[in-house]
């Protein structure tokens, strides 16, 4: 249950729709559920704005099948699962009605909402390598009710690539700026546009760019005004961020 869903919910009491004893049953529910190798978190919808996601790395597809029935028992309309292995997203499957992105490891179960702000926000890499992480941060940003967009392959190796979209540019309300090697991007987005920048560092890069730390580093010292530093490949952490700024507005 969300902020919206809650606001519904007494609402619904209000008019008489729903009865206070069902309204109670349903908030009764424990803030978390402890599986022994998980405490799903039913309650951060509420605090946060947006539900539980599941980090798949590390995690086996059993401990995963648990932790997403126990989050359907609670009415999760869409779970979101990052980091999936193609192994354990057929092993769901098989289970679940399960969205497979291969490009960004990333599995959804339920669909995406409509968007509940205005603003957009812009997902740019640098280079085609770099969409990985780009994908992760727009499935993410949009399972969070954002309007996204993708413009990608406009590193600072060809500007003009970037400034053909100068309109997309200045028209966004938070720009994603993904690169590797030096990460360069980041700083030319920063200093055409007037919203936040939330820059993602990749690995993306030869043996100097010391898999991704030369782009953090570079990103770190940016110096055009805006820019919010995320860390190394964490596409979903940049989502997460622009999404709340997103939602301010």
């Amino acid at each position: 249950m969300n902020q919206s869903d809650l606001r519904q919910m007494l609402e619904d009491v209000k008019n008489g729709s729903t009865s206070i004893d069902e309204a109670l049953l349903k908030m009764k529910r424990q803030p978390f559920e402890d599986l022994g190798f998980a405490k799903v978190d039913h309650h951060r919808g509420l605090r946060q704005g947006a539900a539980e996601v599941i980090f798949g790395a590390g995690k086996t597809a059993e401990q995963m099948e648990g932790i997403i029935n126990n989050m359907l028992s609670a009415a999760e309309k869409a779970i979101l699962i990052t980091r999936l292995s193609e192994e354990s997203a057929a092993y769901l499957q098989e289970r679940f009605d399960l969205t497979y992105d291969k490009t960004s490891h990333i599995g959804l179960i339920g669909s995406f909402p409509e968007p509940d702000t205005e603003g957009t926000i812009l997902v740019c890499t640098a280079g085609t390598s770099d969409i990985p992480v780009a994908e992760e941060a727009a499935w993410t940003a949009q399972i969070m009710g954002n309007k996204v967009q993708r413009v990608y392959d406009v590193g600072v190796a060809g500007i003009h690539r970037t400034l053909a979209h100068i309109d997309d540019i200045m028209n966004a309300n938070v720009i994603i700026s993904i690169a590797g090697m030096e990460g360069a991007l980041t700083s030319v987005l920063a200093g055409l546009a007037d919203c936040p920048v939330v820059a993602v560092p990749t690995s993306v890069g030869y043996g100097a760019s010391f898999n991704g730390l030369a782009a953090l580093l570079s990103m770190l010292n940016s110096c055009a005004n805006g820019v919010a530093v995320v860390n190394i490949d964490n596409g979903f952490g940049a989502a997460c961020m622009a999404s709340k700024i997103n939602h301010r507005r």
